[in-house]
C-alpha cells in the first residue's frame, strides 16, 4: 500500500461486458460525425470570404475548439470500450486533465464572447462595425485561449504534488480531478476548495454575463417594429442559447460540487453528454441551420462538381 503509483488504469464502464463493442461502434460513428461536421464548418468559414464576419469567425473557432476538445478524450474512450481498460502514465494523466480543462474553459469563454457579439449586433447595430472590428475579434479570441489555458494551472500544480499509492484504478472515462483526488493518499481539502472556487467563479461569472446579455437582447427584440427582424434575431439567438444551455448545464452539474465523494456511473454519463453530444450538436444547432453557411457549402460543392440539395 505504500508503493508510489507511476500510472493509472482507467476502467470506464467495465461492467458492460459484451455490450462494450456495440457501444464502441456507435461512439466511433458519432466521433466521425463530430469531426466531419465541425471540420466542414471550420473550413467553409475559413475559405469563403463572405463568411469572414465576426459571428461566423467565432462559429468557426467554436468548431475548431470542438475538434481539439474531443480529440483529447474520445479516442481514449473508444479504446476503453474496445478493450475494457487503458493504462496511462502519471505525467500523461496530468497532461490529459490539463488540456481537457483548458479547452473546455476556452470554449466557455468563447461562448461568452459570442453572446457579447450578438448583444452588440442586435442592441447597438449602428456601431457594430466600429466595435467588432477584425482586430477586436482576434484580440477576443486570443484572450479566450490565454485565459482558458491559464485557468487550470493552479489546480494542475496542486494535484501534481499529491502522493498516490495503493489502488491505481480510475472508475472514469479519462483522467479528471475528482477521480484523482479520490485515489490520493493525503488530505485533499485544499485541492477540493481550490477546484470548487475556480470552477464556480468561471461558470457563474460567464453564465451570469450571458444571462444579462440575453435579457437585454430579448427586450430589444420585443421592441422591434419589424416582424421579420424579430424572427431573424430570435432565430440566431435561439441557436446560441441552445448551445450555451447544453454546455453550461452539463459542466455546472459536473464541476460545481464541493465534495470529493462522487458517483462514478453518473459522472461517466454526464461526461459522455458534454464530450460527445455537445460537440455533435454544435454544428447542427448553431451553424448548419444558418442560411449563409448552407449557401457557402452548396457553392463549394457545386465548384467541386458535386450537385446535391442541402
Amino acid at each position: 500500500m505504500n508503493q508510489t503509483v507511476t500510472g493509472f488504469v482507467i476502467l470506464g464502464f467495465s461492467s458492460l461486458g459484451s455490450m462494450r463493442h456495440p457501444i464502441f461502434v456507435i461512439l466511433l460513428f458519432l466521433y466521425f460525425l463530430i469531426i466531419t461536421g465541425n471540420l466542414i464548418i471550420a473550413l467553409i468559414i475559413w475559405v469563403d470570404p463572405h463568411l469572414h464576419s465576426p459571428m461566423y469567425m467565432f462559429a468557426g473557432m467554436l468548431s475548431f475548439l470542438d475538434i481539439c476538445y474531443t480529440a483529447v478524450i474520445i479516442p481514449q474512450i473508444l479504446i476503453i470500450f474496445w478493450i475494457g481498460r487503458v493504462y496511462i502514465a502519471f505525467s500523461g494523466c496530468l497532461l490529459q486533465m490539463y488540456f481537457f480543462h483548458s479547452l473546455g474553459i476556452t470554449e466557455n469563454y468563447l461562448l461568452t464572447v459570442m453572446a457579447y457579439d450578438r448583444y452588440i449586433a442586435i442592441c447597438n447595430p449602428l456601431r457594430y462595425s466600429t466595435i467588432m472590428t477584425s482586430r477586436c475579434c482576434k484580440c477576443l479570441v486570443f484572450a479566450c485561449w490565454v485565459c482558458g489555458f491559464m485557468s487550470p494551472v493552479t489546480k494542475l500544480i496542486l494535484v501534481s504534488f499529491l502522493p498516490f499509492c495503493g489502488v491505481n484504478e480510475i472508475h472514469h472515462l479519462f483522467c479528471d480531478l475528482s477521480p484523482l483526488l479520490h485515489l490520493a493518499c493525503a488530505d485533499t481539502f485544499l485541492n477540493v476548495i481550490t477546484d470548487f472556487v475556480i470552477n464556480s467563479c468561471i461558470i457563474i461569472l460567464t453564465s451570469t454575463f450571458i444571462a444579462m446579455t440575453y435579457t437585454k437582447i430579448l427586450i430589444t427584440i420585443i421592441m422591434m417594429n419589424s416582424a421579420e427582424g424579430r424572427r431573424k434575431a430570435f432565430s440566431t439567438c435561439a441557436a446560441h442559447i441552445t448551445v450555451v444551455l447544453i454546455f453550461f448545464g452539463s459542466v455546472a452539474f459536473m464541476y460545481i460540487r464541493p465534495q470529493r465523494v462522487y458517483a462514478p456511473v453518473y459522472d461517466q454519463l454526464i461526461t459522455i453528454n458534454y464530450t460527445i453530444l455537445t460537440p455533435l450538436l454544435n454544428p447542427a444547432v448553431y451553424s448548419l441551420r444558418n442560411k449563409e453557411i448552407k449557401k457557402a457549402i452548396k457553392k463549394y460543392l457545386q465548384r467541386r462538381g458535386i450537385s446535391r440539395r442541402i
